[in-house]
């Protein structure tokens, strides 16, 4: 059986355990449109390696320059 205060547990055998606090969640404002402009970036950068891949096969005529 344990008794517990704000910050030490105190067990049956009367060992105190002092365990760390939970920090207080932070509320962020304006959070919303944060995984739709993750998304935008995602994909523009998808678009760019595409591009570069198809200009590295054009000019080397490898599928990956310096391996195959």
């Amino acid at each position: 059986m344990t008794q517990s205060s704000s910050f030490i547990t105190t067990e049956t055998g009367g060992r105190q355990n002092m365990f760390a606090t939970e920090a207080a969640p932070q509320v962020v404002e304006n959070y919303t449109s944060h995984a739709v402009e993750a998304e935008k970036a995602n994909g523009r950068w998808a678009m760019i390696g595409f591009i570069a891949a198809l200009g590295a096969y054009a000019t080397t005529g490898q599928i990956v320059p310096g391996i195959f």
